[in-house]
């Protein structure tokens, strides 16, 4: 793997890439944006926001964009005219919502909970709640602490999420419903706090890690296979480009929520080889 290099500078925090219709989209939380980047450095503003972070994204399998307005608990899905309307209400099952992924049918996973995200109190109070196509929301996994990333393996039959305050991925078998269980430990992070997640076809998990400067790919189980060391924190990783194997980590200094808005400026999007291919949700 080549040393990463800075495809995009100037940005705030930039969280939840996704790979979609051949560029890679993603939240510029501290400015309210999101933004699509081609792999020439290109940019556009698709979409804004109230939310000045704590906000995500993924799509429905109709093509609407859904954006996780988190410190509102709403979910928002974009309509055809560019106007953001609620697609579901959060509020009645927690105070506040961080990440999402869509599964194949549309049933929206998120997670959230009533905890200080600054310094992590009641942290164990973590939910993830299910939001159906119709947009009727219902709680199916409870103890998530600070939950961050999340993935959807390839068959739909398996949730994984990144318990960044606890240090770990906890996976989920996904029954037809929707419906979460036989909760397990898929890998101990160690000392590091896993934030974004994405998975490769060889069953692997890139995870980013603010606090160590680094991404880090892991097999089931715990075995470190591989870390991409940074200057500064990383936040979200995700595989795309035209053969999947483009590893796009979305990193920044980290000096504390109070200075998340658009003055620092020290986000960037940095691209490297992959070994292995994106694979599952998102």
């Amino acid at each position: 793997m080549t040393e990463p290099k800075v495809l995009l500078d100037g940005l705030a925090i930039g969280e939840s890439p996704r790979w979609h219709e051949e560029r890679l989209w993603f939240c510029n939380w501290g400015t309210q944006e999101i933004v699509a980047l081609d792999l020439d450095g290109n940019s556009e503003v698709m979409a804004r926001v109230t939310a000045a972070f704590t906000f995500s994204i993924d799509w429905l399998p109709n093509g609407r964009l859904l954006v996780v307005s988190g410190q509102e608990a709403r979910l928002l899905r974009q309509e055809p005219d560019g106007t953001l309307v609620t697609h579901a209400d959060l509020g009645d099952l927690a105070e506040s919502f961080n990440e999402i992924v869509v599964d194949a049918g549309g049933n929206a996973y998120v997670n959230g909970g009533s905890f200080d995200f600054e310094t992590g109190a009641g942290a164990e109070s973590g939910v993830i709640v299910l939001v159906a196509p119709d947009g009727t929301v219902r709680q199916v996994a409870e103890d998530i602490n600070f939950g961050n990333g999340m993935a959807i393996t390839p068959d739909g039959e398996t949730l994984i999420v990144a318990e960044s305050w606890a240090r770990r991925l906890t996976a989920f078998d996904i029954a037809a419903d929707g419906s979460l269980s036989n909760r397990r430990l898929w890998a101990d992070t160690g000392d590091g706090p896993p934030d974004g997640i994405c998975l490769n076809a060889e069953g692997a998990v890139w995870y980013a890690d603010v606090p160590n400067m680094r991404c880090v790919r892991v097999r089931e189980g715990g075995e470190v296979l591989q870390e991409v060391g940074l200057d500064r924190g990383a936040f979200a990783c995700m595989l795309g480009g035209p053969d999947g194997k483009t590893l796009f980590i979305l990193a920044a200094e980290w000096s504390g929520f109070e200075d998340m808005d658009d003055t620092a400026r020290t986000g960037q999007v940095l691209v490297t080889g992959a070994p292995a291919e994106h694979a599952g949700r998102p």
